[in-house]
C-alpha cells in the first residue's frame, strides 16, 4: 500500500494556473526530493499536501484516505508534518517549549485537570518534557532547552524547526529547503541527518532543496518541475542527464 498518492493536483489563482496535473506516489521509507528552478510551483505543491491550499482539482490520499482540502492542524493528526522555507518558529519561547507545542493534539488531559493542577496534568507535562528533552539530545540541541528560540544561530534553529516537526510523530516528513542559509559543513552534517532521521523514525521524507549535493547525496527518487508540471521525474543518475532538467535550470 502507497503512504501517500497525489493524482492530477491543479490548482489557479485567478487565472493563473500555478500547478498543473502533478501526481506523485510514495512508500513507505522512501526519500524524494522536489526540485526545479524558483518559482516553478514546489511549495505550493507543499501547500497543497498540507492543507495550506486546498486543489482546485485532483485527489490526495494518504494511507488510502482522502485527504485534500482539510485543515492544516487536522494533516497533522493524520501523522504528515513539515518545516517551512521561511523558518517558524515560536522565537520568543524556549527551544524546549517550541517543542513541547508539537505534543499539544496528543495531550489527553483537559481544562479542568489543568486549571486545577490535578495529577493527570502534571503526569503528561513530565512525560511530554521526557520525550522533549529525548529528541532534543537527537539534535544536539538539549545543552539550549532554555534558550530563546531567537537566540540560536541559523543552523540550530533550521534542526529545532525538523525537531519540532518530528515531534509531531510524523509518518511522512516534508522538508522545505532544509539547507537554506547553511555553510558547507552544515549541509553535510544535514545530509546525514536526514538519511538518519528517516532510518531512526522509520519515516519518508520528501523534500524541496536548491542544493543538488544534498539532493543526489540523499534522494533515492528525483521529481522535477518548470513552471508548475512535471518534466523529468526518476533516480538521480538520470534526472542528471536528462536534457529537459538541464535546459530548465540553464537555459535552452
Amino acid at each position: 500500500m502507497a503512504l501517500l498518492k497525489a493524482n492530477d493536483l491543479t490548482i489557479k489563482f485567478g487565472g493563473l494556473t500555478a500547478v498543473s496535473d502533478f501526481s506523485l506516489e510514495m512508500n513507505e521509507h522512501d526519500i524524494v526530493g522536489l526540485i526545479g528552478p524558483n518559482g516553478a510551483g514546489k511549495t505550493t505543491i507543499f501547500n497543497m499536501l498540507t492543507g495550506v491550499y486546498a486543489p482546485t482539482s485532483g485527489t490526495i490520499e494518504f494511507l488510502n484516505e482522502n485527504i485534500e482540502g482539510i485543515k492544516p492542524y487536522e494533516i497533522t493528526k493524520k501523522k504528515i508534518a513539515r518545516t517551512f522555507q521561511n523558518i517558524r518558529l515560536f522565537k520568543k519561547l524556549t527551544v524546549i517549549e517550541n517543542l513541547k507545542i508539537s505534543f499539544n493534539y496528543q495531550i489527553k488531559y483537559n481544562l479542568v485537570h489543568s486549571v486545577l493542577r490535578l495529577p493527570k496534568y502534571f503526569k503528561e507535562e513530565a512525560e511530554i518534557t521526557e520525550k522533549s528533552r529525548k529528541i532534543l539530545k537527537i539534535f544536539n540541541l538539549d545543552k539550549k532547552e532554555n534558550e530563546l528560540a531567537c537566540n540560536l544561530p541559523y543552523g540550530e534553529q533550521r534542526r529545532l524547526e525538523i525537531a519540532r516537526a518530528l515531534a509531531a510523530d510524523p509518518k511522512l516528513l516534508l522538508l522545505d529547503e532544509p539547507a537554506a542559509g547553511m555553510n558547507p559543513q552544515e549541509t553535510h552534517e544535514l545530509t546525514e541527518l536526514i538519511k538518519w532521521i528517516r532510518n531512526e523514525f522509520n519515516i519518508a521524507i520528501l523534500l524541496i532543496e536548491h542544493d543538488m549535493k544534498l539532493v543526489m547525496g540523499v534522494c533515492e527518487k528525483i521529481v522535477v518541475v518548470d513552471y508548475g508540471k512535471i518534466i523529468a521525474r526518476g533516480v538521480p543518475e538520470e534526472i542528471k542527464r536528462n536534457p529537459k532538467v538541464i535546459e530548465a535550470y540553464l537555459g535552452g
